[in-house]
């Protein structure tokens, strides 16, 4: 049989939309002679709903659009994710499923076995788990159907299993032959790979075909890469889906021939490529599903606001983003042409709003307060403050959300002004280190040349005092990105990351002191797209009044 994998984008709580998209691509795939086609994890409601599947309410329109698209699918079979009312004595009212809908009803319902709670995932808070799993039987074949996570536990591919059971095992020795899984699975740079890796490993085991749907698109910090897969009994790719966007693929259950969709934008730049798009991504479907169309950025002259606007621009295009220049007292002539020269390269509307006048203003009204106090940070983070003041009351009058251009690299030291340049809607590369930033900015450069090579030349500088650079208060961000790579998303110590690095430990100590005493800062920052196997963020849950000894 044909089989279609409905790679789609759905709306968190957008049920009649994301109900359209499911039959609009039924029928597609019944006009090409598709017999079955798989759909997403909770693709009905949206991944993840998070505590909106404890209303009754939200899980009534579950049903009723299940039901619709049942009613409107009938020359196709059809397997989509959904919220169903728990039968269990968790305490949990609803559980994760999947339905088979055929000749307009639902046929065969499949719920998920391991709810996970790692990282940016917290099922366990919503979902009670299933007790057991069945087969169905389809077009000859003995099917196990898994949702997500329950692939994720192959004693034969983790050294640590969290689990101590694995469904897919249990549904194999009971008689299945033809795996499915239907997925909500997170980008992350490399997960991909390790995605494809372990789906081959268990099709290797068991020696059964794989085919994994997975969702697209962006919903708040989470993006969702769909590269939907099929592979044989060997583990060898018959079919994929395209990454980013979304798709439609076809294969045979039978023959097991299926499309190849690329997946890849240019074969030099892999990594930058994908994660570029996942930014572009994320970005694009913030904005809009959250009812805006218009952003607004300020542009420094730094590489870190070029690198946000343009990714604004691709995926937003260049009418719906305003670049602002703040210039104050201790910007360059270089840092505002740069900035002027970006907006022009990037064809978006450009604002120049100075600040001088409102930190003199500032300091006039704070003199007699600050009488006798030496100038230190204070001055500078009112100029960053007074920026953020400037692109919030656009925001305002022009209905545009902010995007905060911080990178990780900032944000885990908190080389960052609260109210000022973390002001905003979406922190855009907020999981993006420093380096990754100019590894992105010269992809970025490759396709088109927009950022001014004097942006990638320069010295980084925030330019809040006289020959201010950030290498006066940080280490080299080679350094620095080496020992947060280690402590935030290793958690290593410092003994250690000194030890294996080659650095000094006080060096590696003091950078930890910034990373942990910056915590009250990013649970205070906007949301940030998740890029990297560890994002700060809710993924990231440490307390803010904490020592760490």
């Amino acid at each position: 049989m044909k089989i279609a994998l409905g790679q789609i984008n759905p709306t968190v709580g957008d049920f009649s939309g994301n109900a359209a998209k499911i039959i609009h691509f039924s029928k597609k795939a019944q006009e090409a002679g598709a017999g079955l086609i798989l759909f997403p994890e909770l693709s009905i409601c949206g991944y993840p709903a998070r505590d909106l599947v404890e209303r009754p309410a939200f899980v009534r329109k579950n049903q009723e659009a299940a039901e619709q698209i049942a009613a409107e699918t009938k020359g196709i079979s059809v397997i989509c994710g959904l919220v169903t009312p728990a039968h269990a004595d968790t305490g949990k009212s609803v559980m994760n499923s999947a339905a088979l809908l055929q000749n307009g009803r639902i046929a065969f319902i499949q719920s998920k076995m391991l709810l996970p709670t790692y990282d940016v995932f917290d099922e366990a808070r919503n979902f009670a788990p299933a007790k057991r799993q069945e087969l169905f039987s389809f077009c000859g074949k003995q099917i196990a159907l898994t949702i997500c996570e329950d692939c994720w536990n192959d004693k034969n591919f983790w050294d640590k299993r969290l689990y101590t059971v694995d469904p897919v095992e249990s549904l194999i020795q009971a008689g299945g032959n033809f795996l499915l899984n239907i997925s909500a699975s997170p980008f992350w740079y490399g997960k991909r790979q390790l995605r494809q890796d372990m789906l081959a490993a268990i099709a290797q085991r068991h020696k059964v075909p794989v085919a994994m749907v997975n969702q697209v698109g962006g919903n708040d910090s989470l993006v969702f890469d769909g590269s939907s897969l099929v592979l044989d009994a060997e583990g060898k790719i018959i079919a994929r889906g395209k990454s980013f966007e979304e798709d439609i693929v076809y294969f045979d259950s039978q023959t097991l021939t299926g499309e190849i969709h690329a997946q890849e934008i240019g074969p030099v730049h892999s990594e930058e490529a994908s994660v570029y798009e996942a930014l572009v991504l994320g970005t694009r479907d913030y904005v809009r599903k959250c009812g805006f169309k218009q952003v607004i950025i300020g542009l420094s002259g730094g590489i870190d606001s070029a690198l946000t606007a343009a990714i604004a621009v691709d995926a937003l295009g260049s009418e719906n983003v305003i670049g602002v220049a703040m210039p104050g007292p201790y910007s360059s002539p270089g840092s505002i042409e740069d900035a002027r020269a970006l907006a022009q390269n990037l064809k978006i509307r450009f604002e120049m709003l100075p600040i001088t006048e409102i930190f003199i203003a500032y300091r006039y009204v704070l003199k007699s307060v600050f009488h006798g106090c030496p100038e230190d940070a204070t001055e500078e983070n009112l100029q960053s403050r007074a920026r953020g003041m400037l692109l919030m009351a656009l925001s305002n009058k022009f209905g545009g959300i902010v995007l905060s251009t911080g990178n990780k690299s900032e944000m885990a030291v908190g080389y960052c002004t609260l109210y000022g340049d973390m002001a905003g809607g979406l922190a855009v590369i907020s999981d993006v280190p420093k380096t990754m930033v100019y590894r992105l900015s010269h992809y970025v450069n490759s396709r088109r040349m927009v950022i001014p090579a004097s942006t990638l030349e320069k010295p980084p500088s925030a330019e809040l005092r006289p020959d201010q650079k950030d290498s006066d208060s940080l280490p080299p961000y080679e350094v620095l990105d080496a020992i947060l790579e280690d402590y935030v998303e290793e958690l290593h110590p410092a003994e250690q990351i000194a030890r294996e690095r080659g650095f000094e430990l006080p060096l590696v100590r003091r950078v930890i002191r910034m990373v942990d005493r910056s915590e009250y800062k990013r649970q205070q920052a906007a949301p940030g797209l998740k890029i990297s196997a560890k994002a700060f963020g809710y993924g990231r849950r440490f307390p803010i009044a904490a020592r760490n000894e």
